[in-house]
């Protein structure tokens, strides 16, 4: 009998120290989490500095790649625009401005049109009947 009790007691204090070790590692971890935890924060904020001072270098950058293709935007249109007057002009299309100036003078010659004819009509006499020829005589 004295196997079996030393045996229980055996048992016993195996649980109890199981007990106490995981006691002991809840313990641990706890302590241990908050200091990770701290860590791990540390290192988050340490990483989100750099990223951010990385991403307002690269937002530096895209806004003046930005403005640099604006500018090559510019004077590509205006190339363009160039290129197209010019293939215009061989074609002898006439561009806005000249046709802009030949509807002024088509206004301009209209209007002296209109005056000169108000001015003559009432020089001109109006015509008098031609005589119609005498019936002849029986």
């Amino acid at each position: 009998m004295k196997k079996t009790k030393d045996m229980q007691e055996d048992l016993r204090e195996s649980a109890h120290k199981i007990w106490l070790a995981g006691m002991g590692a809840l313990a641990v971890a706890g302590e241990e989490g908050k200091t990770l935890f701290q860590t791990l924060v540390a290192k988050g904020e340490e990483i989100e500095s750099r990223s951010k001072g990385q991403v307002d270098k690269v937002k530096g950058k895209l806004q003046d790649a930005k403005a640099g293709v604006g500018v090559m935007l510019s004077r590509l249109q205006d190339n363009v625009d160039e290129q197209v007057s010019a293939a215009l002009a061989k074609l002898g299309v006439p561009t806005r401005k000249e046709i802009a100036a030949l509807t002024k003078r088509v206004e301009e010659l209209s209007k002296a049109i209109e005056k000169m004819k108000k001015a003559a009509a009432p020089a001109a006499k109006p015509k008098k009947p031609a005589p119609t020829p005498a019936e002849p005589a029986e």
